[in-house]
């Protein structure tokens, strides 16, 4: 299968449940509180128990369905709902009814798996025999000691495919983060797309040009004297079913990091995992993350804070982009060549989704394509 004979709609799909999804940065689970979060259309209470292990419960009590996340926690690590008492343990599974001393075994509420890693808490919500911990998306520079970085949750108002086409297509940097990081050798570059039956990679290189000022600081701060052209780098990483890391970075211009030789650049991975609430919202966990300057928390801060100033410009497009197709509901998508990794991304998703049985928010509808998307490579064409 070509790239450019997949399909699209303006009506977006909906979201395949058996993945791993980030519910939580970690430090936002605690032993003490519960936090109400709604992860691909379902409602969940999170917390930890005493020994530090996380808990997702369905945030409906089996009772008369008020949300636990209300309630409390209690000493042995059971929760208790706000409304009538009731209590459940980490695995769902009422534990005591204050209004009668025979417990209905029935009395039950789903506990979905979920398990800590690069500095998030993850969720499975579809079927948990399928539930592989080894199949979470790679992110550990997240937490190497060769990286360091930080980051912060967009809660954004889109469909989450709109984020993903937004992170695989990086030539819209041109146009909506032109005093940053954008420039008009994004969109005159050639890319390479290749794919697997999980992930999709984007390639593209940029050689002797001129740093956009975003690159330029940080290649100062690393090489306080630095002028001249760069080698810039963006490599877009995506695996299913919503993770993206990009690699990216600028070097030197002609001192071999197209070969491998990055020692004379700077090097950074914008870590993004999205997350869908509904069909119309998501939570856009992100960190940008360095391996260089370690110990500099000033620059961690300059670059958290940058780059969050970037993807306020991509949350206002985003939402524009979200109203848009809502008000013009027979509307289609149209392809062009930049849009051959969002594309994949999309067929990927469709098999998820056929795969589980589900149907998609809309029936799929014609894609018009303009100019000659370029084939991706790998298994599964």
């Amino acid at each position: 299968m070509n790239a450019e004979s997949s399909s699209t709609v303006a009506k977006l799909l909906s979201y395949p449940l058996n993945g791993w999804y980030v519910a939580a940065w970690d430090h936002e689970v605690t032993a003490k509180t519960i936090l109400s979060r709604t992860i691909a259309g379902r409602p969940l209470a999170i917390y930890r128990t005493q020994d530090g292990r996380p808990v997702a419960l369905a945030d409906a009590c089996w009772h008369r369905l008020a949300p636990l996340s209300q309630g409390r926690l209690m000493g042995n690590d059971e929760i208790q709902c706000p409304y009538h008492g009731l209590r459940f343990n980490s695995a769902g599974r009422c534990t005591g009814m204050p209004a009668q001393e025979t417990l209905n075994p029935s009395a039950t509420v789903p506990s979905f798996p979920v398990v800590d890693r690069y500095r998030y808490v993850w969720v499975w919500l579809g079927d948990p025999t399928l539930a592989d911990p080894s199949t979470i998306p790679d992110m550990h520079q997240m937490d190497d000691a060769e990286w360091t970085g930080d980051g912060r949750t967009i809660y954004a108002p889109c469909n989450y495919q709109l984020v993903l086409d937004n992170l695989m297509d990086l030539t819209h940097e041109e146009f909506v983060h032109s005093s940053s990081i954008g420039q008009e050798e994004l969109s005159e570059s050639e890319f390479k797309v290749t794919h697997t039956e999980d992930s999709v990679t984007v390639t593209r290189w940029m050689r002797d040009i001129d740093a956009p000022p975003f690159w330029l600081k940080n290649m100062r701060d690393k090489f306080p004297d630095f002028e001249g052209k760069v080698d810039r780098w963006q490599i877009i990483h995506y695996t299913y079913p919503s993770t993206i890391c990009i690699d990216v970075g600028v070097a030197k211009a002609g001192t071999g990091a197209p070969e491998g030789d990055r020692s004379q650049g700077v090097n950074g991975y914008v870590m993004n995992t999205i997350s869908p609430e509904q069909d119309r919202s998501c939570h856009y966990f992100w960190s940008f993350q360095r391996n260089y300057r370690l110990d500099s928390q000033l620059i961690t801060t300059q670059l958290r804070d940058g780059v969050h100033g970037v993807f306020g410009e991509d949350e206002r497009m985003l939402k524009a982009q979200q109203d848009a197709i809502d008000l013009n509901p027979d509307y289609e998508f149209t392809s062009l060549n930049i849009d051959a990794g969002g594309m994949w991304v999309r067929r990927l998703l469709e098999r998820a989704m056929e795969a589980e049985g589900r149907s998609t928010t809309a029936a799929p509808r014609g894609f018009r394509s303009v100019g000659k998307a370029p084939a991706a490579v790998g298994a599964g064409e």
